[in-house]
């Protein structure tokens, strides 16, 4: 072997044995994560937002059922099946309670204080199919719903105990990291959790958390708090999704008219 031979066959196995870079496609780069639009330095969460889902009906496992008093509705009276919001399937309702619950639901809807026309509360105000408006700025934090025109302050600093117990209850909010987080205490016991009569009592203490997922969801979680009517504390969670329909306004649902007959149908005189 000569020695431009040799010298090649070293060179050729250099090369072999070299890695190659310079022809190799540049590694992949980790995807992009969701858009997050943002205000400041915390999640921007202005908008008009709505829920999808059955939990207006009822919060737990439910099967498509015709109402016996609208049968002259048909299937426009049927309750369509659902699955349940509820972590763990059930609400852990204390005996009592649970009794309470079927007497609601026997009297159903004239014992809905929804058919009344009353404020929802929280969290059913959240779900029910009705958007609802968050206003965010610097400070407190306005949610403007369409059902009742019900609203509410989330008071994000100057913390106070609820001056009265009332059917939106008083709301606290808080940052945690970019979660929105609201403490929702002094709420009466007039309310209802859906339309199959879960209940709560007057020491229900609801916490709410928003996420922001991307810029068109919302994650939305509410733990329950009530010893007086729950075995233990209990949590919902759904999305909520942006309503992006062009110029979507928040319009008016004052349902009082629609309720007088129900209200106050007895008290008047029969010719």
């Amino acid at each position: 072997m000569n020695t431009t031979t040799s010298f090649r066959l070293s060179l050729a196995a250099l090369v072999l044995a070299s890695p190659v870079t310079a022809c190799q496609p540049p590694a992949p780069s980790a995807p992009a994560g969701p858009v997050i639009p943002r205000l400041a330095d915390k999640p921007d969460f202005n908008g008009v937002w709505e829920a999808i889902g059955t939990a207006y009906w009822n919060l737990e496992d439910h099967s498509a059922s015709g109402l016996s008093q609208f049968w002259q509705l048909g299937a426009i009276a049927a309750v369509p099946a659902g699955q349940s919001v509820v972590e763990g399937s059930t609400i852990p309702y204390l005996p009592a309670a649970l009794a309470k619950r079927e007497e609601n639901r026997a009297g159903w809807p004239k014992t809905d204080p929804e058919a009344k026309c009353y404020m929802p509360g929280i969290p059913r105000a959240t779900y029910m199919p009705f958007p609802f408006r968050i206003v965010q700025g610097d400070g407190d934090i306005l949610f403007v719903y369409e059902f009742a025109s019900a609203n509410r302050i989330v008071h994000m600093s100057n913390h106070q105990e609820p001056p009265v117990d009332s059917w939106m209850g008083w709301s606290n909010g808080k940052w945690e990291g970019d979660d929105l987080v609201i403490e929702v205490t002094g709420n009466n016991d007039q309310t209802w959790f859906d339309r199959c009569g879960n209940h709560h009592g007057a020491m229900m203490k609801v916490t709410e958390r928003y996420k922001l997922i991307d810029k068109d969801h919302i994650q939305y979680e509410a733990t329950i708090e009530d010893p007086e009517t729950f075995e233990r504390a209990w949590k919902i969670s759904m999305p909520l999704y942006r309503r992006i329909d062009t110029n979507v306004q928040l319009l008016e649902f004052k349902c009082v008219e629609f309720s007088e007959e129900l209200l106050y149908g007895d008290l008047v005189k029969k010719n």
